[in-house]
């Protein structure tokens, strides 16, 4: 058997949080990692065998370069599948035997946790609980900022003695905060002109009879019917009570709407994935989508002006969540904290600052952005130079500031959180309907 390796205590000193080095948490990080410091103890066979953790998640974050960067620096086997966001979780839902780790947002936990495919977290585990800012601990970066209606992580974070999860901190956590963004559309400037941040530009677009044949939806029924409920209340369609919490009678009016729609031809489609909602705006001739932000950086790099909008009523917002399988133990346990401590370090959330998302360890990730970057992706201030996306293209021109403005002020503005409601299994009814209509 391999022995368990205590882990190293956070690197925070007294009053000053102390920058680590990449070589020194790359150090730390293989010594961690499947128990290899006690292989001098164990069978020959260990020191033979490189350890390997299964990674289920979404083409968001299991990108090649990262997984490529993860092997590299921790010296474990990784091995990707990404899929479309509902077919990952029925599957992490239904077979936890068949991941080591779940990569997805915070409005699958209810589901996973209530299935028991995942397992809790311990944060002495974690070498940067420390230093994870207070968005997920307690749903605000700022006092002043709205918290958004629906399943706000933090509400979904800490496992209780009992077993249930609330914002009640306790030292075990459901998930691991890391990558996070808010959401909207992203428009064809091309087609639609360039609307003023935050007071003309509006969830209302996707269903503006002017773009009708040219609006696309994201397939996926805990986000898109969000993007629906937005659009039709700013529309004027309807009004909710409670959008994080629709009732039946609310969904019910809703689909009436979107099938309507549907059958007027209004929508050219539905994406699954990143890459397709990329190619509906490339060569489908989509003006107006719901988006998520490394499809506006692959267009821009591609030289089509998509500009991800900063609607008026407020962001869709949504929190990556790292989990761990219920069914994943010993060494190959160590290895998944291995690299969930890797994803807090600073090279991964510089990397995902390119494509536009956040990370729970920021001031870890700026050594590793440019000054450039910095003040483009996170303080809110236009970018002297060209910047480049995580393909290497030239996404962002000298000059441009950031639609929506800076960290806090983007996350001062969320209008609803990426949610499962307590009419979750009804949605889904409806939203198959839609798609069938």
């Amino acid at each position: 058997m391999v022995e368990k390796v205590n882990d190293p205590k956070p690197a925070v000193l007294t009053g000053l949080k102390r920058k680590i080095s990449r070589r020194e948490f790359v150090s730390k990080s293989i010594s961690l990692s499947a128990g290899l410091t006690a292989l001098s103890s164990a069978p020959i066979v260990f020191a033979k065998q490189r350890f390997r953790i299964r990674v289920l998640g979404t083409h968001v974050t299991l990108q090649e370069e990262l997984r490529l960067q993860a092997e590299k620096d921790l010296g474990i086997e990784i091995i990707f599948e990404p899929g479309g966001s509902a077919q990952v979780l029925h599957k992490a839902s239904t077979r936890p035997e068949t991941f080591d780790l779940y990569e997805q947002w915070s409005n699958s936990i209810n589901v996973l946790w209530a299935a028991g495919a995942i397992q809790s977290i311990e944060t002495k585990r974690l070498h940067y609980w420390d230093e994870i800012n207070n968005l997920t601990k307690t749903g605000k970066l700022t006092q002043e900022a709205k918290v958004g209606r629906g399943d706000a992580p933090y509400k979904l974070l800490f496992v209780q003695r009992n077993g249930k999860l609330s914002a009640n901190p306790t030292s075990k956590i459901s998930f691991l905060p890391y990558v996070h963004n808010v959401d909207s559309i992203g428009y064809n400037t091309a087609v639609i002109p360039k609307g003023i941040p935050y007071e003309t530009e509006s969830w209302g677009w996707l269903f503006d009879e002017k773009y009708r044949g040219n609006v696309a939806l994201v397939n996926a029924p805990t986000i898109g019917i969000f993007d629906a409920a937005l659009a039709a209340e700013a529309q004027g369609l309807m009004k909710f009570k409670d959008m994080g919490n629709m009732t039946r009678e609310e969904i019910d009016t809703l689909f009436r709407i979107l099938i309507e729609l549907k059958q007027n031809g209004h929508f050219r489609g539905v994406w699954t994935s990143v890459p397709q909602s990329v190619e509906f705006m490339m060569r489908d001739g989509v003006a107006v989508e719901s988006m998520f932000s490394p499809g506006v950086a692959a267009l821009n790099g591609k030289g089509i002006r998509c500009v991800y909008a900063a609607p008026k009523e407020g962001y869709r917002a949504w929190h990556g969540v790292m989990c761990l399988s219920s069914k994943t133990t010993g060494a190959v346990k160590d290895a998944a904290y291995a690299y969930m401590n890797w994803w807090l370090s600073g090279w991964p959330g510089a990397f995902i600052a390119r494509q536009g998302y956040y990370i729970s360890t920021p001031h870890l990730s700026e050594k590793y952005l440019s000054e450039d970057e910095w003040n483009y992706w996170y303080a809110g201030k236009p970018t002297k130079t060209v910047l480049k996306n995580t393909f290497g293209e030239e996404a962002i021109q000298a000059g441009e500031m950031r639609t929506g403005g800076g960290y806090e002020n983007r996350f001062s503005r969320v209008a609803v959180w990426n949610t499962v409601m307590d009419n979750y299994e009804y949605s889904l009814l409806k939203w198959g309907e839609f798609l069938a209509s």
